[in-house]
């Protein structure tokens, strides 16, 4: 769901009953799907949510630079997909241990010359690497 214009996925919903004035509250307690942060909203039970269009696409990893932090994607089309990052070059805030996780997968990957699928998770405008599939190379 949306809260405060970021991606979230919910991870606790509380109730309050229907005061004076009539309107049931739910608490809800969401993360942001691209950085983790922890957001939190009040609104009344009965309005409806905004709820963002998340899309998952798996790619091939053709290269990684861990020191500029590019990333080379293949497209089924047969093109290039240049305008990624590694998960732990972020531009708000700090990498999540996940982050730290999925690049050190795959560089490891590049490393060993294995075939590196990278799944990339896209909401809102934004998009961001977030798990790594790795097998012999064909």
């Amino acid at each position: 769901l949306m809260i405060k214009g970021h991606p979230c996925k919910c991870t606790e919903i509380s109730t309050s009953k229907t005061g004076k004035h009539g309107h049931a509250k739910a608490h809800i307690v969401a993360n942001d799907i691209f950085t983790g942060k922890k957001y939190e909203d009040l609104c009344p039970s009965s309005h409806n949510l905004d709820v963002p269009f998340v899309k998952r696409t798996e790619y091939q990893l053709l290269s990684a630079d861990a020191d500029t932090g590019e990333v080379s994607l293949l497209l089924e089309s047969g093109n290039c997909k240049d305008d990624l990052n590694l998960p732990t070059f972020v531009k708000v805030g700090e990498p999540t241990d996940d982050d730290k996780k999925v690049v050190e997968e795959i560089l490891k990957g590049m490393e060993d010359g294995k075939e590196v699928i990278v799944i990339v998770q896209a909401a809102c405008g934004e998009e961001k690497i977030i798990q790594v599939k790795i097998s012999d190379a064909k």
